[in-house]
């Protein structure tokens, strides 16, 4: 695999997700360490002149107006790293942990912070070796990521644990394993190592390209559900959107006809019905609010993957080391808890339940061959019902939460960590939720058996097909569900199919 090269501008959400699930090694751009030596010498004349610094030559938050000694600079660092290495809970997984130190290394790659070369050089080291240092998952209110972030510190310092090699071990040991050596500190690189918010803009990267995989599988899971259900597209012509143009609506439609291209729902003359439940005619406005959602949260997470989040900053041209909000993230936050996809997951769940109902669907009662003296697919529909039931519990806005700081200086916070870790749990019970209405919807196909499909049901009907067979008689659908939400919905090939096909790049 060719080395991702880091240069503070440039990181991609594929780039992430390169690093984080694949391993890709990382190599620095060639200006970075110049660029980080010039802003170096700004802050070691800082130090010379003993100039009042924030985190540099005083204390930190309420300790701000104390002026640190001279000889004190460097341990204070090492203070500030174990000081603030206290998050609890569960180790946060490997991908993410991966993730939050290639945004670190890229914020600092792009200058500003004024660390001292070495250590951005051993935080490169950390991911092209695999040692991971175990970050417990909750800890960040979303003024920086400092308490978690810190533990990434304490590995570079020789302390800590970490994770090599598939054992966790004491940070100096994991890293003379890997053969690695511990950092030393020089002045204000202990605050750089917790400072910015890296594991929200990181695992927030991982978050924002399932989430847009996601919206794909959604739109082809629909246009199958389309197949079966024998729907009505007219709502979905160009010439009825544009007489109301919500945002995103068109461009949901249009991937919707492309996946149905081929088949015969084009033409509204071959629905069975002039007028659909909502869950079916209205997918595009849902799935177009999605769309204009990622567009938002895209808009907000790249800053923070390919900027500088520190406080204070160095501007290296002049030598200034000036008081910084960069730290500060509400619009990510906000993109976090915004995203639409408890609609999303509601509109699955109800055109599932259409498909089921013999009154609405013209097919017969639970989708059973059998008829009503079988149970067919009626059960899963408590499954699907569970799985809206913990997405939008889980979609309540994280970001108005109490802003409870630290004395009467940090007082205000947004929780974005949070929103990027509660919304990776969302997504992976949506993928659930999508796979129990593709194994329904594929049922409707069989059972409605459309002399043609469009190419993008189609595919989806025949991936489905080889992992599970249809339903005959009863039988435990879970195991069903769980395949397809695995092999299917979850293999890159498919995603990358039906990417294509809804009009996108494969």
């Amino acid at each position: 695999m060719t080395a991702l090269v880091i240069d503070g501008r440039t990181l991609s959400y594929d780039d992430v997700v390169a690093v984080a699930h694949h391993g890709a090694r990382v190599e620095l751009a060639e200006e970075v360490l110049p660029r980080l030596a010039r802003e170096r010498t700004a802050v070691d004349d800082v130090v010379d002149r003993r100039v009042p610094t924030y985190g540099l030559t005083t204390g930190l938050g309420t300790r701000s107006s104390y002026a640190l000694p001279r000889d004190e600079l460097e341990e204070f660092s090492v203070r500030t790293v174990r000081g603030r290495a206290n998050a609890v809970g569960d180790p946060l997984p490997v991908p993410v942990v991966r993730a939050a130190i290639l945004a670190r290394v890229n914020g600092l790659a792009g200058g500003g912070s004024g660390v001292r070369p070495e250590i951005l050089t051993l935080l490169v080291a950390l991911l092209n070796a695999r040692v991971h240092p175990v970050i417990p998952e909750v800890g960040s209110i979303g003024a920086a990521d400092l308490v978690q972030m810190a533990h990434v510190g304490l590995v570079v310092i020789g302390e800590g644990s970490a994770e090599f090699d598939g054992e966790v071990l004491d940070g100096a040991t994991a890293l003379r394993r890997a053969g690695l050596a511990p950092a030393v500190l020089g002045p204000k690189d202990g605050h750089v190592l917790c400072s910015a918010s890296p594991l929200a803009a990181g695992q927030g990267a991982l978050a924002l390209h399932e989430a847009a995989a996601v919206l794909t599988l959604a739109q082809a899971v629909t246009a199958l559900t389309y197949e079966g259900f024998r729907a009505n597209t007219s709502p979905l012509d160009a010439r009825v959107l544009a007489l109301r143009p919500a945002p995103g609506q068109s461009r949901a439609a249009r991937e919707l006809l492309a996946l149905l291209d081929g088949g015969e729902l084009g033409d509204p003359r071959n629905a069975r019905r002039v007028q659909d439940p909502v869950s079916l005619r209205c997918s595009a406005q849902v799935h177009g609010a999605l769309h204009t959602a990622l567009d938002f949260a895209d808009t907000a997470l790249r800053p923070e993957l390919n900027g500088c989040g520190d406080n204070p900053v160095v501007l290296s041209d002049t030598g200034e080391i000036l008081s910084s909000g960069n730290f500060h993230t509400p619009a990510l936050a906000l993109a976090f808890d915004t995203l639409a996809l408890t609609q999303t997951a509601s509109i699955s769940a109800e055109r599932m339940r259409r498909l089921l109902d013999p009154a609405v669907s013209g097919l017969p009662a639970n989708l059973s061959p059998y008829g009503p003296e079988r149970s067919g697919f009626a059960p899963l529909a408590k499954t699907a019902q569970a799985l809206v039931a913990e997405i939008r519990m889980l979609s309540v806005p994280v970001s108005t939460d109490p802003r409870h700081g630290a004395h009467a200086v940090e007082d205000d916070s947004t929780n974005a960590a949070l929103g990027a870790r509660r919304l990776t749990t969302i997504l992976v019970r949506l993928r659930q939720l999508l796979a129990v209405e593709s194994v329904v919807a594929a049922q409707a196909v069989d059972l409605a058996a459309p002399p043609v499909l469009g190419r993008g049901p189609e595919f989806l009907h025949g991936a489905i097909r080889k992992v599970v067979p249809r339903l005959d008689d009863d039988r435990a659908c879970g195991a069903d569900v769980e395949a397809v939400s695995r092999e299917v919905l979850g293999a890159d090939e498919v995603r990358g199919a039906l990417r294509a096909l809804a009009g996108g790049s494969a």
